[in-house]
């Protein structure tokens, strides 16, 4: 019988569950953070300096169908600087970035700026504060998932970010989950 839960994947965590390095170098895994049956994979990454919503199935078939591109996936984006308007219809209409040595055109995607801070349990490593700059955040949705895109579609319209929290995957929320938690669900929304 599959089983399915969501997670709130904590700033600092690899969105595995095992590593090829010997020793373990002190890399902090999502099996620390509880203890999940035989054979669950997560549904897409997070970098290890990301964090938010990450789903987690023992069913290969449900991680295919989410991972492809017709599922949304939504970012909340901590930008260094405040962010401007012709920046967001940049990110809007998409965006020449570099995926492995390559020039690649983002989709277009929807992308706006958060008129209010989003609030998230605290991060494990501080960001720089205020006294450094203003910052802004700006929700940005994909329907694809390339290598470090959201990162790399804010540098190249002149906002690099500074925090990272994926907050939806197509119907499922982050909610008000705290770091590390897990949720077992019956099935996926998505």
């Amino acid at each position: 019988m599959p089983r399915y839960f969501k997670i709130y994947k904590p700033y600092g965590y690899l969105s595995q569950f095992i590593t090829n390095e010997r020793p373990r170098k002190k890399k902090k895994l999502l099996g620390d953070l509880h203890d999940f049956p035989e054979g669950t994979m997560s549904i897409g990454r997070l970098d290890q300096d990301s964090e938010g919503l990450l789903l987690l199935t023992t069913c290969g078939k449900t991680s295919a169908s989410i991972s492809g591109k017709k599922v949304e996936k939504e970012y909340y984006v901590q930008v260094d600087g405040e962010i401007t308007s012709d920046a967001i219809k940049h990110l809007q209409e998409g965006v020449a970035i570099s995926i492995n040595g390559k020039t690649y055109q983002s989709l277009p995607c929807e992308a706006f700026k958060l008129e209010q801070r989003p609030v998230f349990p605290p991060r494990a490593k501080k960001i720089r504060d205020e006294r450094h700059g203003a910052t802004s955040w700006v929700s940005i949705t994909l329907t694809e998932g390339k290598f470090r895109q959201v990162k790399k579609m804010t540098a190249a319209v002149g906002f690099p970010t500074l925090r990272l929290v994926r907050v939806r995957v197509g119907n499922e929320e982050l909610s008000n989950m705290d770091a590390g938690q897990v949720i077992e669900l019956k099935q996926f929304d998505y």
